[in-house]
């Protein structure tokens, strides 16, 4: 702690969720000999990404975990909701508290939100300073020779990798010494995170939101299960992805703990089979870099194409397509696969990659509905559902984005369901009135819905569609 240091400094909590790799924690720590977690619910200044209903369910429990924690080590979580700055300030007089500590986010809104904020209270006299937990590396630090933005993965990929971080993490704190006085404080049930609706009474079987249950997921990750990752991750039967994606999201855990483990993993019993394996995953890490940094430097990407010529792509009308949407939201329309990953995204909060690219084609090409329809969805329905890497996803599959689909390539359902479910066990724990059926007959459109759309003669129609933007261009 230096000379001029404030005795009390408020630690404004976000999306990072955990007490390990907290830099603004650390700073915190080292600047003052009191501190007040705070955790302020304003999903308005979030607008028009507020999270949706599976996030807010998340929210809740992995605030919980984090309430847990810090009431061990004897400094209670203060929970506030309304305008962020005006609790910031409001806290700060109550306790006597010289600085406020955060870690950033980089989403538009939240950047804009944070700016402003920083310059208020440092008007005000406090101490206000932002750290880095949510990236391996920040939106700004890497540049093409030309000094752009990066808009391809590959070339972004190989740049990153000479600046990831290296050593080791600081210890976590056993002990944190809280005010003197305890500022007021709303119950966690009061912010009604929880969904009033049942369709995310399922969700606890499938998660254990928090910093224990990221922990958990790793090591089980690395220990075990990333040694089949390469060969079956596309396969939606197999539990072989990490399941880590709502944990990152929410800071339960942070990437340097992931990197770190899974260079360790590297070095464990496996060899050059577990290093291939480890190094895949990681890449899978490096689009999640990747899709921060395009946000960051095209931050209207949310809801506009990446590519300026799909800005006039002819998408169907909301009242030509408002009831397939329907029958795509609700796992109806007649295409097997499809109707799979959608159920399993209502039921668990999540759906497997290879599926997500499914549907999404399904989506935009067969059903020439806008991308942005299915990515509110998605925003909505996924524990995952994070800003930038939702965004990459569904302007990758539409073929308008960084890194895009070919405008030619349209998933073709059923020989993605043949190819990466050859089984039918995807099919049938998702479906389970097709239980019954043989292998061979699960993959069919119709074998247990009238299907919406004619598959041939629909992607005909999105080629046709996408060759006219491509000659027009």
């Amino acid at each position: 702690m230096t000379a001029s240091a404030p005795s009390t400094a408020i630690l404004w909590f976000r999306r990072d969720l955990r007490l390990a790799d907290n830099p603004a924690l650390q700073l915190a720590l080292r600047e003052a000999e009191e501190i007040v977690p705070v955790y302020i619910w304003a999903p308005d200044e979030e607008a028009p990404w507020a999270p949706g209903g599976a996030s807010r369910w998340w929210l809740h429990h992995s605030l919980a975990d984090l309430v847990g924690e810090l009431e061990k080590r004897g400094s209670p979580l203060v929970i506030r909701s309304g305008d962020s700055l005006t609790e910031l300030r409001r806290l700060a007089k109550e306790t006597g508290a010289g600085a406020v500590y955060w870690n950033r986010l980089y989403e538009p809104a939240a950047i804009a939100r944070d700016s402003r904020i920083k310059e208020a209270l440092r008007e005000d006299g406090l101490e206000a300073e932002s750290a880095n937990a949510a990236l391996l590396i920040e939106p700004w630090q890497i540049k093409t020779g030309g000094g752009a933005p990066y808009r391809v993965f590959t070339p972004y990929w190989k740049a990153a990798q000479a600046l990831l971080p290296t050593g080791r993490l600081g210890p976590v704190p056993q002990k944190l010494a809280p005010p003197a006085k305890a500022p007021a404080s709303l119950p966690l049930d009061s912010l009604e995170l929880l969904p009033r609706l049942p369709w995310a009474a399922g969700f606890s079987t499938h998660w254990q939101p928090g910093a224990a249950g990221a922990r958990k997921r790793l090591e089980r990750f690395a220990d075990d299960v990333v040694l089949d990752y390469s060969a079956q991750r596309d396969q939606p039967a197999v539990d072989v992805t990490s399941g880590l994606s709502p944990h990152l999201h929410f800071g339960d855990i942070g990437p340097r703990q992931v990197l770190l483990r899974m260079q360790r993993a590297q070095s464990e019993e496996g060899g050059a089979g577990r290093i291939a394996c480890t190094e895949h995953f990681l890449r899978e890490i490096g689009w999640r870099e990747f899709a921060h940094h395009l946000l960051f430097h095209f931050p209207q990407t949310p809801l506009e194409p990446l590519v300026e010529k799909y800005r006039p792509f002819p998408w169907r009308k909301p009242a030509e397509y408002a009831a397939d949407l329907r029958a795509w939201q609700r796992g109806r329309t007649g295409i097997p696969i499809v109707d799979a990953g959608m159920r399993q995204l209502w039921a668990t909060g999540i759906m497997h990659n290879r599926v997500r690219m499914i549907v999404a084609s399904f989506l935009t090409k067969n059903l020439l509905i806008p991308w942005q329809e299915g990515a509110r969805w998605f925003w909505d329905t996924l524990v995952d559902a994070d800003l930038p890497n939702n965004t990459l996803g569904w302007q990758w599959t539409a073929g308008c984005g960084a890194d895009a689909a070919p405008y030619f390539r349209v998933f073709n359902p059923v020989l993605q369901s043949q190819k990466f479910d050859p089984s039918g066990e995807y099919l049938r724990q998702w479906l389970p009135e097709l239980a019954g059926l043989p292998a061979e007959r699960l993959h069919v459109p119709g074998a247990h819905w009238p299907p919406i759309v004619d598959l041939a003669v629909s992607r005909q129609r999105a080629l046709d569609a996408y060759t006219k933007i491509k000659t027009e261009a």
